[in-house]
């Protein structure tokens, strides 16, 4: 007996209904491993199923056919071991920055005394550097900085996966770069495991350890896989001209600008 797999995609397919009509297949025959502790990028076309593909790990959708497993149980619904961040940080508008956090750690830890639960709160506000915004509104503050609450409140909850669709795809380029920094900063505070849905190719060589490269849909699957052989904490300055990051970068503008490239776009 070989030993446990973190989380396992085993024949994963999606289909959608349509009245009078056959199914409409959005993603099929999709086999994936994703380790511990791993930054794992999802990139492709629109409409290749990268978002279909998230929603099914978090359970917020399920499969049509094959299995989902995390740390060996089935995935069958969501849970507060998948946190998701979504382009939109889908805070709630009326409470401050303290309190967003706060609910989702009192929902997830009922347990915790009222001091850990200050504590808990106030760790997570501070690792991403809102110490100064802690009891502002949503709308008193910046789309970056709605973004990092929304990190914030994903990992407060101790998730083993965070999920995230796009999540810097919204902002100006500054603050991507700002994001991305935090983020790589935090998994290697925090050690959970990261899938990030993507269209940026430099985003997904600089945060990853694997790309999943997807091919168009219908029935779009997973066409390769991109080991991204670069050490840690990476430094998007010098990584310009390491072989290593041109190789990784040319391998996925290869793959969906040419073997994959769609007109429509």
């Amino acid at each position: 007996m070989g030993a446990q797999k973190f989380l396992h995609l085993e024949n994963v397919e999606k289909r959608f209904p349509i009245p009078g009509k056959e199914d409409y297949i959005a993603v099929t025959d999709v086999d994936l491993e994703i380790k511990k502790n791993e930054i794992v990028s999802i990139i492709g076309h629109s409409g290749c199923g990268k978002s279909t593909l998230l929603n099914m790990i978090s359970g917020l959708d399920g499969q049509t056919e094959g299995n989902i497993f995390l740390t060996g149980k089935e995935v069958k619904g969501p849970g507060p071991d998948r946190a998701v961040v979504f382009q939109n940080h889908s805070l709630l508008p009326w409470l401050t920055v303290y309190q967003n956090i706060e609910m989702a750690v009192k929902k997830v830890m009922p347990e915790l005394s009222a001091t850990e639960l200050k504590e808990r709160v106030e760790k997570f506000v501070s690792m991403v550097n809102l110490d100064h915004a802690a009891d502002k509104l949503p709308d008193e503050i910046s789309g970056g900085m709605k973004q990092r609450v929304g990190i914030a409140r994903a990992l407060s909850i101790k998730p083993k996966v965070l999920l995230m669709d796009e999540p810097f795809g919204a902002l100006d380029s500054l603050t991507r770069a700002n994001l991305q920094e935090h983020l790589m900063r935090i998994q290697q505070n925090v050690q959970n495991t990261v899938i990030i849905i993507t269209h940026d190719v430099d985003e997904a060589v600089l945060l990853s350890d694997r790309v999943i490269m997807m091919t168009n849909g219908p029935e779009a699957t997973i066409g390769e896989i991109l080991e991204v052989n670069l050490p840690r904490p990476r430094n998007r300055v010098e990584l310009q001209h390491d072989p290593e990051y041109i190789r990784c970068r040319e391998a996925i503008l290869s793959f969906l600008y040419e073997k994959f490239a769609k007109e429509d776009e």
